[in-house]
């Protein structure tokens, strides 16, 4: 990694981690190793392996004194007598009896005694050596000896205990990304890009959001040339909220900034906070702030905000001491405290703003919301094309034909179809991957894996297909419902058959437009109770989709005539906390009541439609039979050309029948 010369923090903190331990990754279990062998060798030596021999008084009596064998006799810590043999009573066996001990020769006892008493001892020898002349009497020495075995006996058992402590404790206290360390509970596990270190995400790599990358390249602008700014008295904001659903690129715009901000960057996730123990959070906050100003101009990047950042209501009153609530008390003293924050600059977050306290998002705090949506068509053109680069592409890989085939798809999502297409071809053993692919890859992403194994009986295939060509022929002759483009009745993840669509990129919907929308979610119950005169379980998906779907007309968006014009949606989340709804019994039941008509309104005028064209049904039905996969240019031949402006390819949208 190529570091500025004037960088010399980050070079000495490259040098550090290149240097490594004398012994293996981490050295500190070498060092008691070699501890541990240096006892033993230092006990084998000072202790040799010994040829004396334990022997009775009997045997000393008769065959030692009797023979006038002994040189001299040691008792030792008045337990036992070691016994050394004149050598030159051994027959010329000189140097028997001579042991080496390390690097010298000393001699060493031929027998060994136990003494009960040292008294006893005495009068025994004294009576075997009645006749012996008192020149010749054996000599006795007393010694007092302390063997390093019985030292090492006693000692070893606590050094090993200390050992252990010294190594559990010093891999406790090593501190660092991921550390659960007994000592660092308080400090902050937030990962620290350096100035100067090159990163592999730029914003180069994000395509399309071109408001929000213009407000966070403002935003790393602060922070490179502050007195352009401050020189006309404006203040660096303090806070950015990165707001929008999943997978539309919050955490690559922050890894972006990491990048192009050339200041250093704490990253951390909102979950890292809450500990177990009680004041760890506010603690790793003040902390991490702490960090941070050392390193001024900074920036903070604080991951799924919500996690600690939620309102403070009633629901938390029986919870006085509140982890979490500690935690976003102290997060908004930083942000905000008495105290100065010159040079801090917090990203954060999230795709839950309403569950946000307000103390949070009000100015001076998170200065600046930028919100992230769903990517247009254009834009999405401007994505594929980078996930398109490290792909090898064939050249009828047509990128505006597959952003027109992905409307209401996420970053992510488009990232995951053009993996799931390359993983395709390198299965198909192909050297570029095609359009055809990518077409899979996409129904893949949607709609589950086929299974052509699963064992359907006839019957059941025969309801399938005519469920199916239900919601094709209501969807085809109602003008407000979105293109049809195929229909199968082959089994993908959960569904036995679907119908894909591709819905129109509109901002509003209009009461024609959402009956139209039932009235073709209700085609295959309709098509099965006409065609077999009852209906099955197969309609779950399509009736919960219709329930929900009228319930938000009635109770949300005051489409009613009854109810007239009253919504009861919370944009806020406040109803969630609520044990009960925020209307009366009176108007539930109406709500219930009107839900009910407008869903049976529904469900005569899809009855009255496949009735009329009943053929047409039936015809759709046993084609489905015959070849399962019927495209668009069928559905044209069969039914007729459709009148409708929106004529592209299959989406993401799709309705199923369900297993």
């Amino acid at each position: 990694m190529k570091q500025p010369k004037n960088n010399t923090g980050t070079q000495d903190s490259k040098d550090k981690k290149d240097q490594k331990p004398p012994f293996g990754a981490d050295g500190f279990n070498w060092y008691y190793f070699l501890l541990f062998i240096f006892l033993i060798v230092l006990t084998f030596f000072s202790n040799p392996i010994s040829t004396t021999r334990e022997i009775g008084w009997t045997f000393m009596q008769d065959s030692l004194i009797a023979q006038n064998r002994i040189q001299k006799i040691i008792v030792v810590n008045k337990e036992f007598a070691e016994i050394y043999i004149d050598n030159g009573q051994l027959n010329g066996q000189n140097n028997k009896d001579v042991g080496e001990r390390w690097f010298q020769s000393v001699p060493v006892p031929k027998y060994r005694i136990t003494i009960g008493s040292v008294d006893t001892f005495e009068e025994k020898l004294q009576r075997a050596q009645q006749d012996v002349e008192p020149g010749k009497k054996i000599e006795i020495q007393y010694q007092n000896r302390t063997s390093w075995v019985s030292i090492l006996s006693w000692l070893l058992p606590f050094g090993l205990i200390i050992l252990f402590w010294l190594y559990l404790l010093g891999r406790l206290g090593k501190g660092g990304k991921g550390s659960n360390s007994i000592f660092n509970f308080g400090k902050s596990t937030a990962v620290l890009t350096e100035k100067g270190a090159k990163s592999q995400v730029d914003f180069n790599d994000i395509a399309g959001l071109k408001e929000a990358k213009a407000e966070v390249m403002e935003v790393v602008d602060f922070l490179k040339n502050p007195e352009r700014y401050t020189k006309l008295g404006a203040k660096i904001p303090k806070g950015v909220l990165l707001v929008g659903p999943p997978g539309t690129g919050k955490t690559l715009m922050a890894k972006a900034v990491a990048g192009e901000a050339q200041v250093p960057f704490f990253s951390m996730s909102g979950s890292e906070f809450v500990e177990m123990f009680v004041g760890v959070g506010a603690s790793r906050v003040r902390d991490l702030f702490k960090r941070a100003k050392e390193k001024s101009p900074s920036i903070i990047f604080i991951d799924e905000i919500d996690a600690v950042g939620r309102s403070r209501g009633k629901i938390n009153a029986f919870q006085a001491n509140d982890e979490r609530e500690s935690t976003l008390n102290q997060l908004l003293t930083e942000l905000d405290g008495f105290g100065p924050n010159t040079g801090v600059i917090v990203l954060a977050a999230t795709n839950r703003p309403d569950v946000l306290d307000k103390a949070l998002l009000r100015p001076g705090r998170f200065d600046r919301h930028i919100y992230l949506e769903l990517p247009t068509k254009e834009e999405r053109i401007e994505i594929f094309g980078v996930h398109l680069r490290p792909l090898k592409l064939s050249k009828n890989v047509d990128v505006e034909v597959l952003a027109k085939l992905s409307p209401g798809f996420s970053g992510a999502d488009i990232a995951n179809i053009c993996n799931e297409a390359a993983l395709i071809a390198a299965r198909k053993k192909k050297s570029k991957v095609e359009h055809e692919d990518f077409l899979e890859a996409r129904d893949r992403v949607i709609g589950g894996l086929e299974r052509k194994s699963k064992i359907i009986s006839p019957k059941e295939k025969e309801i399938v297909a005519h469920h199916e060509a239900g919601h094709a022929v209501v969807s085809w002759y109602l003008k407000n419902v979105d293109a049809l483009v195929k229909v199968s009745i082959i089994p993908r993840g959960k569904s036995l058959g679907s119908a894909w669509y591709l819905p129109e990129e509109r901002q509003i919907v209009t009461k024609s437009q959402f009956m139209d929308q039932i009235c073709a979610s209700l085609g295959g119950r309709v098509a099965e109770d006409i065609i077999f005169g009852e209906p099955s379980s197969g309609a779950l998906d399509d009736l919960e989709k219709v329930t929900k779907q009228a319930y938000t007309m009635v109770s949300y968006y005051g489409l009613d005539e009854e109810i007239g014009p009253i919504s009861f949606y919370d944009s806020s989340g406040q109803n969630e906390r609520m044990l009960g709804k925020p209307y009366s019994e009176e108007m539930a039941k109406l709500i219930d009541k009107e839900v009910q008509n407008l869903i049976a309104t529904a469900y005569e005028r899809t009855k009255n439609l496949l009735s009329k064209h009943i053929d047409e049904l039936k015809k759709l039905a046993q084609l489905l039979l015959k070849q399962e996969v019927v495209e668009k240019e069928e559905l044209e031949a069969l039914l007729g050309k459709r009148e409708t402006n929106n004529t592209e390819a299959p989406s993401k949208a799709f309705d199923s029948i369900d297993n």
